[in-house]
């Protein structure tokens, strides 16, 4: 079965607060950005790639590509997912792949979004995710950074 050590949400995806606190708490040597539009975007993973540490292997996978490989993932690999939506590991979670926790980083403000805890924002689409999340007993974490205490979650239903 795949490693999987933490599945995140982040619409940064890899950035220098992944790349450095999450990887290196969670002890993760695989980043895995299972994301639609990266997985087809050579400069958007070049430049995630220089944001990795050094000696984490980076992964830039459709989410039918994840779904699909997943469970090929050697044992030595402690994966690290990140998507940038709740839709996306929705997706991931209905196909499939083994996923008990996600930590809710950043999802940040747009249009038909309203703000539910300091860098989470949220519309009905999302909110959705999140319950069908919780439905499947899926551990639910708003945190942005380890050393940081975890938010209510029940912010993400009101």
């Amino acid at each position: 079965m795949a490693n999987i050590v933490l599945t995140r949400i982040d619409n940064r995806l890899i950035h220098g607060q992944v790349a450095t606190q999450w990887t290196n708490q969670i002890g993760a040597n695989l980043i895995l950005v299972a994301n639609d539009k990266v997985a087809h975007d050579e400069m958007r993973q070049g430049l995630m790639d220089m944001a990795a540490p050094n000696g984490v292997d980076t992964r830039y996978f459709t989410i039918e590509k994840t779904i699909n490989i997943i469970h090929k993932a050697a044992d030595r690999q402690k994966i690290f997912i990140i998507c940038e939506t709740p839709q996306d590991v929705l997706k991931l979670v209905e196909g499939g792949v083994p996923i008990d926790k996600v930590n809710i980083g950043n999802m940040h403000m747009s249009e038909g979004k309203r703000q539910v805890a300091g860098v989470v924002c949220v519309d009905d689409d999302d909110v959705e995710a999140f319950r069908k999340l919780q439905e499947k007993n899926i551990e639910l974490e708003i945190r942005k950074v380890p050393g940081e205490p975890k938010e209510n979650i029940d912010k993400l239903f009101k």
